[in-house]
């Protein structure tokens, strides 16, 4: 069993600072850390501190609502969880690709960008993923591109881990390149991001993307992505879609949306 972490949550005016930008206290031996809620790196050294963190304190709902919402519609389109073959992007120790295994996914991939988060989810979630690649998939080399092409993905998940910088629009695109034309997608998005007044790059593209030939939409739903830490429910959109076709590689330079 984890052990139990000291955090606290200081004072910080929620409305100035920028959701990846929020810092909490993690107290270790009678030291203070501050530490902000993006630092993954950190934050996946210590088992339990992610799951305590944002599940046991913040109640973060997300890898659950965006797993029910993808088993409703392949059930409904007579598709089987079991004949999947997923990429989980973004993966970090491993939470989603549990809720993937929980409906009996047959093949998955995780993939992150930072080495830490894979040690967690050999650490956590042992043999959930069939590999776990750790890659920038904006600069990824020819080889693992042809490595991870030969899984033949037919679905892809990126849950909690789109926007902020997380994960660029590059990198996102790049992914949606390994589904199959007649795969799924399955993400979550901050709801300002659908929201036209947001011009960021990433807002941009995924207003062009949901609603685009590329993809068909098939749900679309605002829901209490989890709390602040003034206990204010956050919302995000679960979006579950259907890949019609693929790509052009043109598609930032199109639309003038930065990498």
């Amino acid at each position: 069993m984890s052990e139990r972490h000291r955090i606290q949550f200081p004072p910080q005016d929620a409305q100035d600072i920028a959701q990846d930008e929020v810092v909490f206290h993690l107290i270790e031996n009678n030291q203070k850390q501050k530490l902000r809620f993006h630092d993954y790196s950190q934050i996946y050294l210590r088992p339990g501190l992610y799951e305590q963190l944002f599940y046991d304190r913040l109640k973060c709902s997300s890898p659950k609502k965006v797993g029910e919402i993808l088993n409703k519609i392949l059930t409904s389109n007579n598709k089987n969880f079991s004949e999947l073959r997923v990429l989980d992007l973004g993966a970090g120790n491993g939470i989603m690709g549990q809720v993937m295994k929980d409906y009996g996914v047959a093949r998955m991939i995780g993939a992150d960008i930072i080495p830490e988060a894979k040690k967690a989810c050999i650490r956590d979630s042992p043999g959930v993923y069939d590999e776990y690649y750790v890659a920038d998939f904006t600069n990824l080399k020819p080889e693992l591109i042809e490595e991870i092409s030969e899984w033949s993905v037919d679905c892809l998940t990126t849950v909690a881990a789109l926007g902020f910088g997380d994960i660029p629009t590059k990198a996102f695109l790049q992914a949606l390149k390994f589904v199959q034309t007649g795969g799924w997608v399955a993400f979550n998005i901050k709801e300002t991001f659908l929201n036209n007044s947001d011009t960021s790059g990433f807002s941009r593209l995924i207003r062009e993307l949901i609603f685009s030939e590329y993809l068909d939409l098939y749900h679309l739903e605002r829901y209490r992505h989890r709390l602040s830490m003034e206990g204010i429910p956050l919302y995000y959109y679960a979006i579950v879609a259907e890949k019609k076709s693929d790509i052009p590689e043109d598609f930032l330079k199109t639309f003038k949306i930065d990498e």
